[in-house]
Formats: structure tokens, C-alpha cells, sequence
């Protein structure tokens, strides 16, 4: 049987932080849809009237990195701490098709964003962190998390659940598919965090902890972690 999460008595039972939804408009810009949710309202508003001229000048076109998602915070002056296992370009993923069409093109870009993130103040640790910590910063404000779309469930969504359990019946290995959703809470009786994936509609999906730590931690996502500091 797992081990059952709880954290400090100071730390309430069940936090949920509200946030303002916002649905994906293309198969690639979920990562930049989880910033806009996070973003105070004026912002939003700020960034959707200048949304290619802005992507345009961060120098992404249809392909963001998690790199990129907190230069996008920094323009907008939201402090935050990214969390990853892996400084720059994992050079393992020249062989994933996940990757595949992307490295080309994006390699240099994120690997010279890397470099210069100490100069452009972006806040980076190289670091894998437990369920615990992700859920004690909960408290804090919300985390924009790297997952593995084909990994993501919810008691909510009948879709997910269906998935879930044909992933049982596959005799072959789940391929890896990159999805940026928003934490925004957690229940600790229940052992489940509350979400927000920017590919459904207005609503707050609910998944059990070691569906998250599974979808977090699968072989592509680099344990991505964006703490946002409210």
C-alpha cells in the first residue's frame, strides 16, 4: 500500500486556489495557455491583444519549452522558481518522436536560454522534488507542471476515466505526449490534487497523487516544475 501524504499541521486539509480558465486555441500552445491562467486579469488582457507580437518577440513559433513559459512569466514580472532534472536539451530525446521535429529548430534557442538565465534573472534549480514539497507550496500559489497528456486522469472527466483504464488493456508502452496543466489545490483525506488542463473547458479536474507523480515523472518531462509565487 502507498504511503499516505501529509504535510504540517500549520498546512491546511484541503486548499483550492481560483483561477480564471483559459482553453488552448492550438495543439501547441497549452504551456502559454497555463501562464495566461496565472496572470493577473489586466495582463491577460494585455497579452491576448498582443499575442504574436509577443510570442514573435520571445522568439518561439508553435513550440514552447518550459524555459520559454518562464521568460514569458519574467516579461510579466510574476516571480516563480523552475524545477527540472535537466539543464537545457536532454541530448536522450534525439531518438523520442515527441521530439523529433522540434529539436532542430528549438535546440539552440533553449540551450542559449539556459545559459542565460542567471543574467536575465530567470530562476532555475536542477533539482527533483517530492509530492510533498509540490504540495506544501500549494498554499503559496499554483504550479505549472510538465506532464505526459497520456498519463492524465480525472474523477471528474468521463473521457479520462475511460482512458484510464484502457491504458490497463495496451500490451504495448504508452508514447510520450508533452502537456502543460496548472495545480491549483489539493485535498490531503482524499489524496488527490485539484488541476486545470488547458485543453477542456472551464472546469477544475481532480486526480488521485500517484497519478500525478506518474504523469509528472515519465521519461520526456524532465520532472518540469514552475513554483508561481502569489
Amino acid at each position: 500500500m502507498r504511503r499516505k501524504i501529509e504535510l504540517h499541521s500549520s498546512f491546511p486539509e484541503k486548499h483550492h486556489i481560483q483561477l480564471c480558465h483559459y482553453k488552448q486555441k492550438s495543439n501547441w500552445d497549452c504551456g502559454v495557455s497555463c501562464v495566461l491562467m496565472v496572470l493577473s486579469s489586466k495582463q491577460r488582457e494585455y497579452f491576448l491583444k498582443n499575442f504574436n507580437k509577443t510570442c514573435k518577440a520571445e522568439g518561439f513559433n508553435k513550440s514552447t519549452w518550459t524555459i520559454d513559459l518562464c521568460y514569458l512569466l519574467k516579461r510579466y514580472n510574476i516571480q516563480h522558481v523552475y524545477f527540472t532534472i535537466t539543464i537545457g536539451v536532454h541530448e536522450g530525446y534525439r531518438g523520442n518522436s515527441f521530439y523529433h521535429n522540434i529539436l532542430h529548430k528549438d535546440e539552440n534557442r533553449v540551450n542559449k536560454r539556459f545559459k542565460d538565465a542567471v543574467k536575465n534573472k530567470v530562476s532555475i534549480e536542477n533539482k527533483s522534488l517530492s509530492i510533498k514539497r509540490i504540495l506544501e507550496h500549494l498554499v503559496n500559489g499554483p504550479i505549472i507542471i510538465l506532464t505526459n497528456a497520456k498519463l492524465l486522469c480525472c474523477d471528474i472527466c468521463k473521457f479520462n476515466k475511460v482512458s484510464i483504464e484502457l491504458r490497463k488493456c495496451l500490451p504495448w508502452p504508452i508514447a510520450y505526449q508533452g502537456h502543460y496543466i496548472v495545480l491549483c489545490g489539493y485535498d490531503l483525506s482524499s489524496q488527490k490534487v485539484y488541476y486545470r488542463n488547458p485543453s477542456f473547458n472551464d472546469h477544475v479536474c481532480i486526480m488521485p497523487l500517484i497519478h500525478l507523480e506518474q504523469a509528472r515523472k515519465s521519461y520526456g518531462t524532465d520532472e518540469d516544475l514552475i513554483f508561481i509565487y502569489k
